[in-house]
């Protein structure tokens, strides 16, 4: 008579330690009741292969993808979807029963029901948006944008070639701007988007002038260390919804839970708390 398993799932990347969705999918498990165990697993580029074929023997449902390995897993998957196809990295994996690995890209889906949850009824078609960065992040931010009827997306980078690039990648929709020039951009913005790491803990501050800025813009940060960077100080101050990154960690999450251990799980105050080890 053969035992029914108990799924495992975890998070790969190199580093890992830092990690909080060990934390986050552990309090959903706890919360449901749910037979499982998610944890982290340091696995280098060298290994990464060896790795994800064998995982499923050791029992592992799925697992999510971070830094460096987002874009390379796409050459190990066996079935992409066409989100992660378009932007170009994965950030969850499902083991499918006949031995294929599905890449899907959760980040964009995540980005949008952070925003939605702070204000239901809210869309990207209420006007032009503004992102600053071009890495991997504003890529999945910037495809959700466009899914989500956005009539145009400014796109600003230090290195202006970069921004370019997104214009190639997504269409003419995507607008590159010249970093020198993204101020003069903020009073026209529905919504103003940090994926850059500036303004985060340990990095310098985000060299942004917020003077023509008022409501309704909306302004969000996808840094979530700290939960409130000046960014956001200065947009609360000035009238305007500011949304903190956190929440897009946690709605990212919820597809590979729910693929992974059969439950929809909420997003909601318990979680956030949870996570922030208060």
């Amino acid at each position: 008579m053969t035992r029914p398993t108990i799924p495992l799932a975890g998070v790969i990347g190199d580093p890992i330690a830092h990690s909080l969705s060990p934390r986050l999918h552990g309090h959903w498990l706890q919360r449901y009741g749910l037979k499982g165990h998610y944890v982290p697993l340091h696995i280098t580029h060298a290994h990464l292969e060896d790795a994800l074929r064998i995982l499923p023997d050791m029992g592992f449902v799925g697992v999510n993808v971070t830094i460096p390995h987002k874009e390379y897993v796409l050459s190990l998957a066996g079935t992409v979807t066409d989100r992660a196809a378009l932007i170009g990295a994965a950030n969850t994996l499902t083991f499918m029963g006949d031995g294929r690995i599905q890449a899907d890209n959760t980040d964009g889906q995540g980005f949008i029901a952070n925003i939605r949850q702070a204000l239901p009824g809210w869309t990207a078609a209420a006007g032009p948006a503004l992102v600053l960065g071009s890495g991997g992040a504003a890529k999945a931010i910037v495809s959700a944008l466009l899914s989500d009827r956005a009539p145009q997306v400014h796109v600003a980078n230090r290195t202006r070639a970069r921004a370019e690039g997104l214009k190639d990648q997504f269409g003419a929709r995507v607008e590159p701007v010249d970093w020198t020039h993204v101020s003069d951009l903020v009073a026209d913005a529905a919504l103003i988007v940090n994926t850059t790491s500036l303004g985060m803990t340990g990095q310098p501050p985000l060299p942004l002038d917020l003077s023509r800025l008022s409501p309704p813009t909306v302004v969000t940060d996808i840094v979530y260390a700290p939960l409130e960077t000046d960014l956001l100080r200065q947009a609360r101050a000035m009238g305007c919804e500011a949304i903190d990154g956190l929440g897009m960690l946690l709605h990212q999450a919820v597809p590979g839970f729910e693929r992974w251990f059969g439950h929809t799980p909420l997003v909601d105050d318990d979680l956030r708390q949870a996570v922030l080890g208060t």
